[in-house]
């Protein structure tokens, strides 16, 4: 197959690794292969061993070329917004041609002198955005190409995360036979493909309900302007149904996706399934009801976590709701236990696309249509963003602020002029959350 207009979106997840093939011919978008492995030598969304994860992204890499019949050797890579930070950045170069006509040379020139100075120590460029261009004093410029002037500027964002783990993700890549084309940050990327112009404009919270993590995200007038990120997810909520059942790790994430639901109001208790208990000769049975009691004791408590941090910006109650994506979304009734906590402006999204209608798949389809659909000018400042940093092979050391504790990152203030908004509703199941405290306690 021609490799023509083929991008690769990558998805290093704490529990598993995906891959999803896409094809741009002509303003057709097809996605043409896809691959998903278990993740190896991560912890909580970071990398601890390289070749562990090199060789978890070699497999899903290996099963998606399988599919798409096509050879594989470039890939855009999502970062998660742990740690991110926001820098207002500008830049001022002098137009280098003599005829004075802007080249893309002068726009990687005005966004290298734009990443020049400002940035913090320890940290690595992941998203340049230019907000505007500004030529011989004209402001509001979205692309300066072939445009006369003797005077370039730009403002823009920067948005910056830690060296460390930048470049273990680099070296992970290279270690797995790969070249890194680009990073992406997963908010931006995720808010520009999965909510639509209303929803980008308006203000909407992007809720992505990872294995390892729960990222939020507020994306208004078309910006990140918010995030935050618990460092529980799905497996968070397999490891109690383990604790509470008595049984394997492996048992207790196969029961989730059989017989798990996350509103325990929509369960019957007479529904009642075997259990393979540690220590036990037989099967003990157990019913629904209390397996969604469990799962239901985990959500609501990151629920409620992101419910406060989103009531301090007021950002409750914007025009777009909240949308949920990512693989612990797929949970029958999530949306319906999310409308109990966050009210009714509730909404799944899922993929469309065959082959990867699962909402797991969401980030790497994200990476790979954000990255494909970039203008000239865009890949021009990417280009220039890679190319300040070369791939060097280091130890990796766990940054210290990679603790157990839940991570907040107010991207840039931010206050949503809406209705006063009453404390999140207290579920029904608040003695199961109880009884699961000391598990809690223990993460």
């Amino acid at each position: 197959m021609n490799n023509s207009g083929v991008t690769v979106g990558l998805d290093i997840g704490t529990t598993s690794i995906k891959v999803v093939i896409t094809q741009m011919t002509g303003n057709q978008f097809n996605v043409i292969g896809a691959g998903n492995a278990p993740s190896r030598g991560l912890r909580r969304g970071v990398i601890v061993d390289i070749d562990a994860t090199a060789s978890a992204i070699r497999e899903a890499i290996d099963q998606a070329q399988e599919k798409a019949n096509i050879q594989i050797s470039e890939v855009v890579a999502g970062v998660p917004a742990n740690q991110i930070k926001i820098i207002n950045v500008d830049g001022l170069v002098s137009i280098a041609n003599q005829n004075k006509r802007i080249t893309y040379q002068d726009v990687q020139n005005v966004a290298t002198q734009a990443l020049s100075r400002g940035l913090p120590a320890d940290h690595d460029v992941i998203e340049l955005v230019a907000e505007e261009f500004v030529v011989d004093g004209f402001d509001g410029i979205k692309d300066p190409h072939e445009m006369i002037g003797v005077r370039l500027e730009m403002h823009g964002i920067a948005y910056v995360g830690p060296e460390k783990v930048l470049d273990n993700t680099r070296m992970a890549i290279q270690k797995a036979g790969l070249t890194l084309r680009e990073f992406v940050l997963a908010p931006l990327a995720m808010g520009s493909i999965i909510l639509n112009d209303g929803q980008q404009d308006f203000g909407t919270v992007l809720i992505d309900l990872g294995g390892g993590q729960t990222s939020t995200s507020v994306i208004h007038d078309r910006k990140l302007k918010f995030t935050f990120v618990d460092i529980e997810g799905g497996d968070n909520v397999t490891k109690d149904i383990s604790t509470v059942l008595g049984t394997s790790y492996i048992n207790a994430e196969k029961i989730k996706r059989d017989y798990g639901y996350a509103d325990p109001s929509q369960t019957v208790s007479s529904n009642e399934f075997p259990v393979e208990v540690i220590g036990e000769e037989f099967t003990k049975q157990f019913d629904e009801q209390y397996l969604s009691e469990i799962i239901a004791a985990r959500l609501e408590q990151m629920y409620t976590r992101l419910f406060e941090q989103l009531k301090q910006i007021g950002a409750l109650n914007l025009p777009g709701g909240f949308v949920l994506t990512g693989g612990n979304a797929a949970l029958p009734k999530m949306v319906d236990f999310a409308k109990r906590v966050l009210g009714d402006n509730v909404r799944l999204f899922v993929p469309d696309q065959i082959g990867l209608r699962h909402p797991a798949y969401s980030r790497s389809l994200s990476y790979a249509m954000f990255a494909s659909r970039e203008s000239m000018t865009q890949q021009v400042i990417k280009q220039t963003i890679m190319q300040r940093h070369a791939v060097e092979q280091q130890t990796f050391m766990l940054p210290e602020e990679y603790g157990d504790e839940v991570v907040q990152q107010p991207v840039e203030s931010f206050q949503y002029d809406g209705e006063i908004v009453n404390d999140p509703q207290q579920g029904w199941f608040g003695k199961m959350r109880q009884k699961l405290s000391n598990l809690f306690n223990e993460e």
